[in-house]
């Protein structure tokens, strides 16, 4: 069975301020995600999930559906903010959607092989879909996962500070644990630092971070709803609780519930967190395609 790609793509893109997961950076118009999936493609998946909310349907067919006609399966899950909450009262503050785990929880019944998600909005390159489709099809289990981890020194932004997975790897590459940091940025001096209540801390350029690209089993599905449940219990009334990824992969590893190996890649990271950072990311395709690493039209 060939693994699954699952995209992020149900976020309100908040801080760029416009729905960035469509917008053209290819010389044909080509969004950000539609690069991934080309690599995904090239890689051997077999079937890509966008993950949105309902309203956004009919855009995603019209802008998808018929460039991927015959090249891979698609399908669509919704991102509701009551799924999976029960009877539990919302918050009427609750506007934003639960976060990437509740994302991908909401896969749930839809996504029944092995799968990669990854992020609407980034740039991962070729490398990163090969060395996930090579463990989905060859090592993962429901007790063995995969982040794809980049060098945190490629994953910045000129124009403002980012939000990483630092990851904490022992010397066989599996994840010992995993802490987002939401205030990363390279300060005055050219040192990666990152702001948290206790103050500036330092962080190494070579340090491997989660960029949201993961490799799961389906049984992260079934996982991140009990631990869905347990967030639920404490974070119903907080209208900005985000129940991440790695929030659930960092439970998993710590109660030893499954091990998670750190597969690292050398691929350049880009994408658009700022509006800012849209003329780079444009300049960076334009480059790629230049080199012959991608055709000018990417489904013609």
């Amino acid at each position: 069975m060939k693994p699954t790609l699952v995209v992020l793509a149900a976020g309100m893109a908040s801080r760029y301020g416009s729905m960035k997961q469509v917008q053209g950076f290819g010389p044909s118009g080509e969004t950000i995600m539609e690069y991934s999936i080309y690599d995904a493609i090239r890689a051997g998946f077999g079937k890509v999930v966008f993950i949105i909310r309902d309203e956004f349907l009919d855009m995603f067919k019209e802008t998808f559906a018929l460039k991927l006609e015959g090249k891979i399966k698609v399908d669509f899950a919704f991102q509701e903010l009551s799924k999976f909450v029960g009877d539990r009262k919302i918050s009427d503050e609750r506007k934003k959607p639960w976060g990437t785990a509740h994302a991908v929880l909401c896969c749930k019944g839809i996504v029944n092989e092995p799968f990669a998600v990854i992020n609407a909005d980034d740039f991962y390159g070729r490398d990163g879909f090969e060395k996930a489709y090579d463990f989905l099809t060859k090592n993962v289990a429901d007790d063995n996962y995969a982040i794809i981890g980049y060098e945190l020194k490629k994953t910045l932004s000129d124009n403002g500070s980012v939000s990483r997975g630092v990851c904490k790897v022992d010397a066989a590459g599996n994840l010992v644990d995993i802490n987002e940091r939401t205030k990363i940025y390279r300060n005055d001096k050219g040192i990666i630092t990152y702001e948290d209540e206790g103050g500036l801390h330092e962080v190494g350029e070579d340090s491997s971070v989660s960029m949201n690209f993961f490799a799961f089993s389906p049984n992260f599905i079934n996982q991140s709803e009990n631990y869905f449940g347990e967030f639920l219990d404490k974070e119903l009334q907080n209208p900005k609780g985000e129940f991440f990824i790695p929030l659930v992969v960092d439970k998993i590893v710590k109660s030893k519930e499954g091990n998670v190996k750190v597969i690292a890649t050398s691929a350049q990271w880009f994408g658009v967190t700022y509006k800012e950072d849209a003329p780079e990311v444009k300049a960076n395709v334009d480059k790629l395609v230049s080199k012959g690493a991608y055709p000018a039209s990417l489904w013609a």
